[in-house]
């Protein structure tokens, strides 16, 4: 069982920078592919980013590659992302997402989601 909590949403100006963490519970994050998805209001979930567990390379989708980053911290169970050059459109709640295997996760069919933190981007 892997429970999962993302924090650092908030309203930011566009083209500024927000950082998100995803805590994870468990002691077995590590063997865990990792993701990030958001929803804006009245549009579907959408796929952001995902990384494995070993932290190789990195999956991303293009509406924020060269602006977000995603990256893993093994020792402290955390997954964050650096989310840099933010524009209005960025502008949704974001989950954090995991699952064994990281091409589940991209499919968005990952086992285990957080709540989900809001991000505001004003324009």
């Amino acid at each position: 069982q892997v429970q999962l909590v993302e924090s650092g949403g908030g309203l930011v100006q566009a083209g500024g920078s927000l950082r998100l963490s995803c805590a994870a519970s468990g002691r077995t994050f590590s063997s865990y592919a990792m993701g990030w998805f958001r929803q804006a209001p009245g549009k579907e979930r959408e796929f952001v980013a995902a990384i494995s567990w070993s932290g190789g390379i990195p999956y991303y989708a293009d509406s924020v590659k060269g602006r977000f980053t995603i990256s893993r911290d093994n020792a402290k169970n955390t997954v964050y992302l650096q989310m840099n050059s933010l524009k209005h459109e960025d502008t949704a709640v974001y989950y954090c997402a995991a699952d064994k295997h990281v091409r589940t996760v991209v499919a968005g069919s990952a086992e285990y989601w957080g709540q989900g933190t809001q991000v505001t981007v004003s324009s």
